[in-house]
Formats: C-alpha cells, structure tokens, sequence
C-alpha cells in the first residue's frame, strides 16, 4: 500500500489535465459551431469574402481544438467535439456547393469518414434554403441546378449501408435529407409548372390581343 498515495496523485494529475482539455474542447466546440452558422449566413447572402473569412477562423479553431486532444481520443470522439466537426464540414460543403467548388475531402478537413458524411447530410439539408430563395426570386433554372446536387448527395448517401456504429447514425440523417429532398423537389415542380402556366396564358393574351386589332 506505499504505493498508493502516488498513484492516486497520477491519476490525479491525469484528471485535471484531461477536465483542462474539456473545458478547452467544450469552448473550442461552441466557438466552431458559432463561426460556422455565421459562415453558412453569409453564403446565403452571396457575400463569400465573409464567408471564406469565416471559414478561415474555422479551420484554425478546428486545428487547435484537434492538437489539443491528442493525447486524448476519448474527448476527441466525444459528442460535442463530433458536432462540432460536423459543423465544420457542413460549412466548408455549402460554401463549396453554392460557389460551384470542388467538395474538400475528409483528410482535406481532417476529420474522420463518419463526420465528413454527417456535415455531407447537412449540407444537403442546407441547400433547401438556398433553393427556396432562388424560387422566390423566379431563378428556376438557377435552383434546378443547385436542386441537382441535393439529389446527387442523397442518391449517394443512400448507398451507404453500414452499422450506426460505424457511420455515427448516418441512417437516420440520410432518412431527413430524403425527406427534405422530396419537399424541395415538390416546391420546384411546382413554381415551374407555375411557370409554364405563366407563359402559356401570356401567348394565349398576344394570340386573342392580335385577333382583337
């Protein structure tokens, strides 16, 4: 029993280095997720000097937070710290998908393959918004395009068929972009039907207008 006092003390230490490291990780976290929306907002404006600002704050944050928990893998693949990642990717992704970029790819963003694909399933959540707008603005052909890549993403979102375990719940994600696929896709046929019926009652005017003169 001499023995115990000391280990006690190292266990000690190792807990408070490691509650430190947390408490650094749970703020890093918060900061990452803040960045990130405010990224994904400026997107959405089309003001992408802002955004790539951002995402330059990001991606340092994201580097510290990541050489932070090293030495920690049980912080590292914690809930928050998974979240916030996935908010990391989620805001590269969009800025990618709505600037016509190449995507970054999980070892570009240095994050495991399960969070690269849950910020992939966010993204395409995310480009309903963007879609909506164009279609209030009467820019069909804009948001047929933008509406193409939500598809694809999901198309090959659904293909991948492994454990939860493994992917970090992607099932259940994958079963929320197919439904906000569906309701977007629902909403453009719509406004583009509208369209049509548009343009055909306006060349039904010129028709009966010409008859009258």
């Amino acid at each position: 029993m001499d023995n115990l006092t000391p280990i006690i003390e190292f266990i000690r230490r190792d807990f408070d280095a490691r509650n430190e490291a947390r408490d650094q990780a749970l703020k890093r976290s918060r900061d990452l997720i803040r960045h990130c929306s405010l990224s994904i907002r400026a997107c959405h404006r089309h003001e992408f000097d802002k955004a790539r600002a951002l995402l330059a704050q990001v991606d340092a944050l994201a580097a510290e937070m990541t050489a932070d928990l090293a030495d920690y893998p049980d912080l590292y693949y914690a809930g928050y710290t998974r979240d916030a990642l996935k908010e990391v990717v989620e805001a590269h992704l969009v800025y990618a998908l709505i600037h016509h970029d190449p995507l970054p790819t999980p070892k570009e963003l240095n994050v495991p393959a399960s969070v690269y694909l849950g910020g992939l399933a966010e993204a395409a959540t995310e480009m309903r918004r963007f879609i909506l707008d164009l279609i209030r603005q009467d820019r069909l052909d804009e948001a047929e395009g933008y509406f193409a890549k939500m598809d694809e993403i999901y198309s090959v979102l659904v293909t991948i068929d492994f454990p939860d375990a493994i992917t970090g719940g992607l099932r259940r994600q994958t079963d929320i972009v197919r439904g906000v696929t569906e309701r977007t896709r629902g909403d453009l046929t719509v406004a583009v039907r509208q369209r049509r019926l548009e343009r055909a009652l306006r060349r039904v005017e010129g028709v009966m207008g010409s008859e009258d003169a």
